[in-house]
């Protein structure tokens, strides 16, 4: 039976760069959860009969939210649900899935790299049938949808067991409980040298993978530890837990710093590489070598061809603004293509799927190509293994050797988290106004060369997205771009962006935060940030 449930609609269900995300309460609110989902399906068509994929993190609600959803899903007139054993599917094996098999798209549930818990954060995104996020154009509509949904649809029928695997009727739909790793893992050992990455294991290199109490604990067990060989207990935190164990699962030398400095200490592992709460980003450390996002996507592009899957070569590389230009020195001296996008990977869907780019990075933990159409966690540790394999290199000589080569592109990013709403907007609507007054002036040695606000025009569908970030350009290279986060759910995160290219590989060596010291420094003077914050510093450096 199909039952319709009156319902009024909540003004706050507007997606950000990766769905909608909020608190865990704000989900429990009477019919919230229901409202988005149906305002997904009513803003798609076609898709009667046809298959959608459900998972998520393991993280709080995550079970609740799945069955709501299963109920929904035969109501609206899908045929056939695919959803994880336990409720489980990181991004990445989402979205291979959805390829894989050929359904219309997908839900899946996750906040990503943000914690878990009662009180915490949990959310909704929509994959569409390439298996990326949804465009903007999708968005849009659905949070349109939601401004004045007065319905939904929900099939009554019991709960379906999520923990065995099998065939089950809903109300005339068919549910696929399936095992969440063996197709991600069968798709990993196609692309990569199994082979040599067992030898190098086997030959005493030592690898430590914390998992975070995230999602992908059973795909690194299954991988890392079974198929690759590493002892029992290389994979770390490897239970999926509704609250991560009570750590923040985003992998960074913050939140990862155990796995770090285990890795950096004396008698620690040879490599290290932590993933988030839904799989799809990524650290990489070597002893003395801590790999930043930008420059693992450059070296992983400069060497694609060590792994089998990319032997032929790779057709372009794609990264966001905030990104540095680490990989366009690659693809300069490999005559391929570059793309820069701004963040979100759904704009990188677009450049694969018309075959303009393999691989595709952001300076937020994400290393991905087009296997998929989400970045992906555990394909980038893999890749690292691999091209470590290929080349029998350590992590900090691979890295080293490609400063030399390419120049070194020093860079960090600065996050201020929950920053207050109005002074966030503010400091950016002051920054806007500066922009046309800021070329030519300058702050001490460094000289402004150009200052804009960044928009892009998709080369494929000809869409164009506006206020992406402002950029301030300085003669000789380097820049600072600031940013609002749209992966928060309090307050506002304040991203500054800072870059500094350096050819000289005698400089090479200069601690990170000393060589853009300046440029810090002129970041806050250009946007007052203590000012208009009333922050002293950074919440997490990266």
């Amino acid at each position: 039976m199909i039952r319709t449930v009156p319902t009024a609609p909540y003004k706050d269900q507007k997606p950000g760069t990766s769905g909608l995300r909020k608190k865990v309460p704000v989900f429990a609110q009477e019919n919230y959860a229901e409202n988005f989902i149906q305002s997904i399906f009513d803003s798609l068509e076609g898709f009667e009969g046809k298959t959608l994929v459900i998972g998520g993190d393991g993280r709080y609600y995550n079970r609740e939210v799945i069955q709501k959803a299963l109920k929904m899903a035969a109501a609206a007139g899908f045929g056939k649900v695919m959803v994880g054993q336990g409720g489980i599917l990181s991004t990445p094996a989402a979205s291979n899935i959805i390829r894989k098999y050929g359904a219309f798209g997908g839900i899946i549930l996750s906040a990503s790299h943000n914690p878990g818990g009662p009180s915490e954060d949990f959310g909704i995104k929509y994959n569409i049938g390439n298996g990326g996020p949804a465009p903007e154009k999708i968005t849009e509509a659905i949070f349109e949808r939601s401004k004045i949904i007065s319905e939904y649809k929900i099939a009554d029928a019991p709960d379906i067991d999520l923990d065995m695997a099998g065939s089950f009727a809903l109300a005339g739909m068919t549910v696929e409980v399936v095992d969440p790793v063996a197709d991600y893992a069968e798709l990993m050992e196609s692309l990569f040298d199994f082979v040599a990455i067992r030898n190098l294991i086997s030959g005493g290199f030592r690898i430590a993978v914390d998992s975070m109490g995230a999602v992908t604990g059973p795909y690194a067990k299954e991988i890392i530890e079974k198929r690759l060989g590493a002892p029992a207990g290389s994979v770390r935190n490897a239970t999926p837990l509704p609250d991560f164990g009570g750590h923040h699962p985003d992998p960074n030398l913050v939140h990862a710093k155990e796995l770090y400095d285990d890795v950096m200490s004396a008698d620690g592992p040879d490599f290290g590489a932590a993933s988030d709460g839904d799989g799809d980003r990524n650290m990489v450390v070597g002893k003395d070598m801590f790999v930043t996002p930008s420059d693992s996507l450059a070296i992983i592009a400069a060497n694609a061809k060590c792994a089998p899957g990319y032997a032929k070569g790779i057709a372009g590389i794609a990264r966001s603004m905030p990104t540095s230009a680490a990989a366009d020195r690659v693809a300069e001296k490999l005559g391929l293509g570059i793309y820069e996008t701004p963040t979100g990977w759904k704009y990188f869907g677009n450049l694969m799927d018309a075959g303009k780019v393999t691989v595709c990075g952001e300076e937020s933990f994400g290393t991905g190509s087009d296997h998929v159409r989400e970045k992906d966690g555990l394909w980038a540790i893999l890749f690292w293994l691999n091209i470590i394999a290929a080349r029998k290199e350590g992590v900090a000589e691979i890295v080293r050797k490609h400063w030399a080569e390419y120049g070194r592109n020093f860079y960090s990013r600065h996050d201020y988290e929950e920053v207050d709403t109005d002074a966030a907007n503010g400091l950016m609507d002051a920054l806007r106004g500066k922009l046309s007054s800021l070329p030519g002036q300058s702050f001490g040695d460094l000289k402004v060369e150009a200052a804009d606000d960044f928009s892009y025009t998709d080369p494929i569908d000809g869409s164009i997205s506006t206020r992406q970030g402002i950029r301030i350009l300085f003669e000789g290279g380097s820049r600072v771009v600031f940013r609002l986060s749209g992966t928060g759910t309090s307050g506002a995160t304040l991203r500054v962006y800072v870059e500094r290219y350096e050819p000289d590989a005698s400089r090479h060596g200069i601690e990170t935060q000393a060589a853009l010291a300046d440029l810090i420094a002129v970041a806050d003077e250009i946007a007052g940030i203590r000012t208009r914050t009333g922050r002293t510093g950074p919440t997490v450096i990266t």
